[in-house]
Protein backbone atom coordinates (compact mmCIF):
# COMPACT_ATOMS: atom_id res chain seq x y z
CA UNK A 1 0.00 0.00 0.00
CA UNK A 2 1.24 3.21 -0.87
CA UNK A 3 2.47 6.13 1.24
CA UNK A 4 2.04 9.70 0.59
CA UNK A 5 5.35 11.78 1.74
CA UNK A 6 4.87 14.87 3.08
CA UNK A 7 6.05 17.05 -0.07
CA UNK A 8 3.77 14.87 -2.23
CA UNK A 9 0.68 14.96 -0.26
CA UNK A 10 0.55 18.54 1.30
CA UNK A 11 -1.48 19.53 4.09
CA UNK A 12 -2.37 22.48 6.11
CA UNK A 13 -1.50 22.43 10.08
CA UNK A 14 -5.19 21.60 10.45
CA UNK A 15 -4.89 18.10 8.44
CA UNK A 16 -7.08 20.09 5.34
CA UNK A 17 -5.51 19.82 1.50
CA UNK A 18 -3.56 22.40 0.49
CA UNK A 19 -5.14 24.30 -1.90
CA UNK A 20 -8.63 23.97 -0.90
CA UNK A 21 -8.69 23.92 2.57
CA UNK A 22 -11.16 21.38 3.21
CA UNK A 23 -10.90 18.50 5.49
CA UNK A 24 -12.89 14.93 4.71
CA UNK A 25 -16.71 15.18 5.50
CA UNK A 26 -16.39 18.68 4.11
CA UNK A 27 -17.93 18.12 0.73
CA UNK A 28 -21.37 15.90 -0.58
CA UNK A 29 -21.12 13.17 -2.97
CA UNK A 30 -22.23 15.41 -5.78
CA UNK A 31 -20.15 18.16 -6.59
CA UNK A 32 -20.75 21.69 -8.78
CA UNK A 33 -17.86 22.86 -10.48
CA UNK A 34 -17.93 26.51 -11.77
CA UNK A 35 -14.73 28.44 -12.63
CA UNK A 36 -15.99 31.88 -11.42
CA UNK A 37 -15.46 32.37 -7.43
CA UNK A 38 -18.36 34.51 -7.74
CA UNK A 39 -20.68 32.17 -9.26
CA UNK A 40 -20.39 29.92 -5.83
CA UNK A 41 -22.64 32.26 -3.88
CA UNK A 42 -25.38 32.50 -7.04
CA UNK A 43 -25.43 28.52 -7.29
CA UNK A 44 -25.65 28.32 -3.37
CA UNK A 45 -28.50 30.68 -3.14
CA UNK A 46 -30.55 27.99 -4.51
CA UNK A 47 -29.90 26.22 -1.56
CA UNK A 48 -32.60 25.94 1.30
CA UNK A 49 -29.50 26.11 3.51
CA UNK A 50 -25.74 26.22 3.43
CA UNK A 51 -23.89 24.39 6.28
CA UNK A 52 -19.99 24.49 5.49
CA UNK A 53 -18.32 28.30 3.96
CA UNK A 54 -14.42 28.06 3.08
CA UNK A 55 -12.43 30.07 0.94
CA UNK A 56 -8.58 29.47 -0.27
CA UNK A 57 -6.96 31.77 -2.82
CA UNK A 58 -9.78 31.37 -6.21
CA UNK A 59 -11.33 28.31 -4.53
CA UNK A 60 -14.67 28.62 -2.67
CA UNK A 61 -16.19 25.60 -1.25
CA UNK A 62 -20.27 26.33 -0.36
CA UNK A 63 -21.89 22.98 1.27
CA UNK A 64 -25.55 22.84 1.68
CA UNK A 65 -28.49 21.18 0.90
CA UNK A 66 -30.93 21.61 -2.12
CA UNK A 67 -34.31 19.40 -2.25
CA UNK A 68 -33.30 17.66 0.45
CA UNK A 69 -30.05 16.36 -0.96
CA UNK A 70 -26.35 17.21 0.21
CA UNK A 71 -24.66 18.98 -2.41
CA UNK A 72 -21.28 21.14 -2.83
CA UNK A 73 -19.92 23.96 -5.10
CA UNK A 74 -16.63 24.81 -5.56
CA UNK A 75 -14.98 27.29 -7.63
CA UNK A 76 -11.62 26.35 -9.91
CA UNK A 77 -11.08 29.02 -11.11
CA UNK A 78 -9.59 29.07 -14.64
CA UNK A 79 -7.89 26.45 -16.56
CA UNK A 80 -6.85 23.05 -16.59
CA UNK A 81 -3.83 23.32 -14.80
CA UNK A 82 -6.38 24.57 -11.67
CA UNK A 83 -8.22 21.33 -12.89
CA UNK A 84 -5.13 19.04 -12.01
CA UNK A 85 -5.43 20.89 -8.28
CA UNK A 86 -8.99 20.70 -7.69
CA UNK A 87 -9.83 16.77 -9.11
CA UNK A 88 -6.85 15.11 -6.90
CA UNK A 89 -7.40 16.94 -4.16
CA UNK A 90 -11.15 16.00 -4.24
CA UNK A 91 -10.29 12.61 -4.66
CA UNK A 92 -7.79 12.77 -1.89
CA UNK A 93 -10.44 13.97 0.42
CA UNK A 94 -12.68 10.88 -0.40
CA UNK A 95 -10.07 7.98 -0.81
CA UNK A 96 -6.94 8.76 1.11
CA UNK A 97 -6.61 7.94 4.84
CA UNK A 98 -4.54 11.86 5.09
CA UNK A 99 -4.22 10.65 9.16
CA UNK A 100 -1.86 7.58 8.02
CA UNK A 101 -1.27 9.13 4.80
CA UNK A 102 -2.52 6.10 2.57
CA UNK A 103 -5.31 4.88 -0.23
CA UNK A 104 -8.39 3.70 1.06
CA UNK A 105 -9.86 0.03 0.50
CA UNK A 106 -12.84 0.91 -0.33
CA UNK A 107 -13.00 3.57 -2.83
CA UNK A 108 -15.77 6.46 -3.41
CA UNK A 109 -16.88 7.58 -6.47
CA UNK A 110 -18.17 11.56 -6.87
CA UNK A 111 -20.03 12.83 -9.38
CA UNK A 112 -18.81 15.96 -10.09
CA UNK A 113 -21.04 18.64 -12.92
CA UNK A 114 -19.60 21.87 -14.14
CA UNK A 115 -21.17 24.43 -15.46
CA UNK A 116 -19.87 26.97 -17.06
CA UNK A 117 -19.73 29.26 -20.05
CA UNK A 118 -18.76 28.81 -23.47
CA UNK A 119 -18.70 30.14 -27.28
CA UNK A 120 -20.01 28.03 -29.88
CA UNK A 121 -18.23 27.20 -33.10
CA UNK A 122 -20.99 26.04 -35.37
CA UNK A 123 -23.50 28.13 -36.66
CA UNK A 124 -26.40 26.58 -35.96
CA UNK A 125 -26.03 26.56 -32.04
CA UNK A 126 -28.00 29.06 -30.67
CA UNK A 127 -27.13 31.76 -28.34
CA UNK A 128 -28.53 30.82 -24.77
CA UNK A 129 -28.16 27.19 -25.32
CA UNK A 130 -27.27 24.76 -22.76
CA UNK A 131 -24.39 22.54 -24.39
CA UNK A 132 -23.89 18.93 -22.68
CA UNK A 133 -20.41 17.78 -23.49
CA UNK A 134 -20.51 14.13 -24.73
CA UNK A 135 -16.71 14.09 -25.53
CA UNK A 136 -13.92 16.74 -24.44
CA UNK A 137 -11.22 17.32 -26.78
CA UNK A 138 -7.69 18.45 -24.66
CA UNK A 139 -5.38 20.94 -26.14
CA UNK A 140 -4.01 21.36 -23.12
CA UNK A 141 -1.63 18.54 -22.73
CA UNK A 142 -2.32 17.87 -18.96
CA UNK A 143 -3.40 14.06 -19.02
CA UNK A 144 -0.69 13.21 -21.11
CA UNK A 145 1.79 14.01 -17.49
CA UNK A 146 -0.51 10.75 -16.24
CA UNK A 147 -0.10 7.00 -17.31
CA UNK A 148 -3.27 5.15 -17.92
CA UNK A 149 -4.97 7.67 -20.27
CA UNK A 150 -4.41 4.79 -23.26
CA UNK A 151 -7.17 2.71 -21.68
CA UNK A 152 -9.77 5.33 -22.39
CA UNK A 153 -8.43 8.12 -24.46
CA UNK A 154 -10.01 7.96 -27.83
CA UNK A 155 -6.87 6.82 -30.00
CA UNK A 156 -8.76 7.08 -33.42
CA UNK A 157 -10.81 10.02 -32.91
CA UNK A 158 -7.47 11.86 -31.97
CA UNK A 159 -5.47 10.53 -34.83
CA UNK A 160 -8.22 11.88 -37.20
CA UNK A 161 -8.02 15.22 -35.72
CA UNK A 162 -4.55 15.83 -35.74
CA UNK A 163 -4.46 14.88 -39.73
CA UNK A 164 -7.35 17.24 -39.68
CA UNK A 165 -6.07 20.41 -38.34
CA UNK A 166 -2.93 22.62 -39.06
CA UNK A 167 -1.16 21.09 -36.04
CA UNK A 168 1.94 22.97 -34.85
CA UNK A 169 4.41 20.05 -33.54
CA UNK A 170 5.52 21.83 -30.65
CA UNK A 171 2.18 21.76 -28.98
CA UNK A 172 1.16 18.98 -26.80
CA UNK A 173 -0.85 15.89 -28.58
CA UNK A 174 -4.36 16.40 -28.47
CA UNK A 175 -6.30 13.84 -26.33
CA UNK A 176 -10.12 13.03 -26.33
CA UNK A 177 -12.68 11.78 -23.38
CA UNK A 178 -15.72 11.07 -23.14
CA UNK A 179 -18.15 11.84 -20.27
CA UNK A 180 -19.90 10.08 -18.16
CA UNK A 181 -22.96 8.20 -19.34
CA UNK A 182 -24.78 7.91 -16.18
CA UNK A 183 -24.52 11.85 -15.88
CA UNK A 184 -24.68 12.07 -19.80
CA UNK A 185 -28.63 10.52 -19.45
CA UNK A 186 -29.18 12.70 -15.97
CA UNK A 187 -28.59 15.89 -17.18
CA UNK A 188 -29.84 15.42 -21.04
CA UNK A 189 -33.11 17.07 -21.80
CA UNK A 190 -34.94 19.28 -24.13
CA UNK A 191 -33.30 22.17 -23.35
CA UNK A 192 -29.67 20.37 -23.61
CA UNK A 193 -27.50 20.42 -27.45
CA UNK A 194 -25.23 17.72 -27.24
CA UNK A 195 -21.74 18.59 -28.51
CA UNK A 196 -17.95 17.67 -28.57
CA UNK A 197 -16.01 20.33 -26.99
CA UNK A 198 -12.41 21.47 -27.39
CA UNK A 199 -10.41 22.68 -24.13
CA UNK A 200 -8.45 25.50 -24.38
CA UNK A 201 -4.67 26.06 -22.81
CA UNK A 202 -5.85 29.67 -23.54
CA UNK A 203 -8.36 32.48 -23.86
CA UNK A 204 -7.00 34.25 -26.77
CA UNK A 205 -4.18 32.54 -29.16
CA UNK A 206 -5.12 28.78 -28.57
CA UNK A 207 -8.81 29.46 -29.15
CA UNK A 208 -7.69 31.64 -32.37
CA UNK A 209 -7.63 35.25 -31.33
CA UNK A 210 -5.52 37.51 -32.14
CA UNK A 211 -4.69 41.09 -30.72
CA UNK A 212 -1.17 41.79 -30.99
CA UNK A 213 0.11 38.83 -31.24
CA UNK A 214 -0.14 36.41 -34.27
CA UNK A 215 -1.68 32.60 -33.76
CA UNK A 216 1.19 29.94 -34.93
CA UNK A 217 -1.72 27.94 -36.36
CA UNK A 218 -3.51 29.93 -39.36
CA UNK A 219 -7.39 29.03 -39.80
CA UNK A 220 -6.99 26.92 -37.12
CA UNK A 221 -11.02 27.90 -36.13
CA UNK A 222 -11.76 26.99 -39.39
CA UNK A 223 -10.18 23.53 -39.46
CA UNK A 224 -12.26 23.04 -36.34
CA UNK A 225 -15.29 24.00 -37.41
CA UNK A 226 -15.23 21.33 -40.88
CA UNK A 227 -13.96 18.67 -39.08
CA UNK A 228 -16.21 15.82 -38.84
CA UNK A 229 -15.51 12.30 -37.12
CA UNK A 230 -18.16 9.43 -37.39
CA UNK A 231 -20.74 12.30 -37.85
CA UNK A 232 -19.19 14.11 -34.58
CA UNK A 233 -18.59 17.94 -35.17
CA UNK A 234 -16.86 20.07 -32.51
CA UNK A 235 -19.02 22.80 -31.48
CA UNK A 236 -17.31 24.49 -28.69
CA UNK A 237 -14.56 26.40 -26.76
CA UNK A 238 -13.98 26.43 -23.28
CA UNK A 239 -10.62 25.77 -21.01
CA UNK A 240 -11.42 23.46 -18.18
CA UNK A 241 -13.74 19.62 -19.36
CA UNK A 242 -10.98 17.81 -20.86
CA UNK A 243 -8.74 18.17 -17.49
CA UNK A 244 -12.06 17.31 -15.43
CA UNK A 245 -13.33 14.14 -17.77
CA UNK A 246 -9.73 12.77 -18.19
CA UNK A 247 -8.74 12.80 -14.38
CA UNK A 248 -12.00 11.99 -13.04
CA UNK A 249 -11.81 8.33 -15.64
CA UNK A 250 -8.33 7.92 -13.94
CA UNK A 251 -9.39 8.35 -10.48
CA UNK A 252 -12.80 6.58 -11.07
CA UNK A 253 -15.37 9.40 -11.08
CA UNK A 254 -18.14 10.86 -13.07
CA UNK A 255 -18.20 13.82 -14.65
CA UNK A 256 -19.90 16.25 -17.20
CA UNK A 257 -20.19 19.15 -18.14
CA UNK A 258 -23.13 21.72 -19.12
CA UNK A 259 -22.11 25.69 -20.40
CA UNK A 260 -24.14 28.19 -21.61
CA UNK A 261 -23.74 29.40 -24.84
CA UNK A 262 -22.99 32.59 -24.92
CA UNK A 263 -21.44 33.47 -27.95
CA UNK A 264 -20.62 32.53 -31.50
CA UNK A 265 -17.96 32.40 -32.76
CA UNK A 266 -18.70 32.00 -36.49
CA UNK A 267 -21.79 34.09 -36.49
CA UNK A 268 -19.84 36.41 -34.66
CA UNK A 269 -22.80 36.97 -32.33
CA UNK A 270 -22.45 37.80 -28.14
CA UNK A 271 -24.78 37.71 -25.55
CA UNK A 272 -24.05 40.71 -23.44
CA UNK A 273 -26.57 39.90 -20.61
CA UNK A 274 -26.28 36.05 -19.88
CA UNK A 275 -26.69 36.09 -16.52
CA UNK A 276 -30.35 34.92 -16.53
CA UNK A 277 -29.17 32.55 -18.60
CA UNK A 278 -26.63 31.49 -16.08
CA UNK A 279 -29.08 31.44 -13.54
CA UNK A 280 -31.26 28.88 -15.37
CA UNK A 281 -28.72 26.96 -16.45
CA UNK A 282 -28.01 26.34 -12.30
CA UNK A 283 -31.46 25.55 -11.49
CA UNK A 284 -31.65 23.23 -14.46
CA UNK A 285 -28.78 21.25 -13.29
CA UNK A 286 -29.40 21.16 -9.73
CA UNK A 287 -33.08 19.98 -10.70
CA UNK A 288 -31.67 17.02 -12.34
CA UNK A 289 -28.99 16.21 -10.38
CA UNK A 290 -31.24 15.70 -7.39
CA UNK A 291 -33.73 14.05 -9.25
CA UNK A 292 -33.67 10.32 -7.94
CA UNK A 293 -35.10 8.65 -11.05
CA UNK A 294 -34.81 9.75 -14.68
CA UNK A 295 -37.17 9.31 -17.19
CA UNK A 296 -37.99 5.95 -18.92
CA UNK A 297 -35.04 4.18 -17.52
CA UNK A 298 -36.12 4.52 -13.78
CA UNK A 299 -32.07 4.88 -13.00
CA UNK A 300 -31.53 6.03 -9.42
CA UNK A 301 -29.30 8.83 -8.54
CA UNK A 302 -26.02 7.56 -6.35
CA UNK A 303 -26.61 8.78 -2.81
CA UNK A 304 -25.88 11.68 -1.46
CA UNK A 305 -24.94 10.70 2.06
CA UNK A 306 -21.40 11.09 3.10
Amino acid sequence: MKHFSASDLILNNDGSVFHLKLIPGQIARNIILVGDPDRVNVVSSFFSKIDLKVKNREFITHTGEYKGKKLTVISTGIGTDNIDIVLNELDALVNINLDKRITKDSKIPLNIVRIGTSGALQDYIKLGSFLLTTKAIGFDGLLNYYSGIEDFTEKNFEKALIESLPWNERLATPYVVTASSKLLDKLSGPKTVNGVTVSAPGFYGPQGRSLRLLPSMTNLNRSIEEFCYQNQRITNFEMESSAIYGLARLLGHNAATLCAIIANRVTEEYLTDYKPVIAELIKYTLDRITEKKHNHHQKRWISNSN
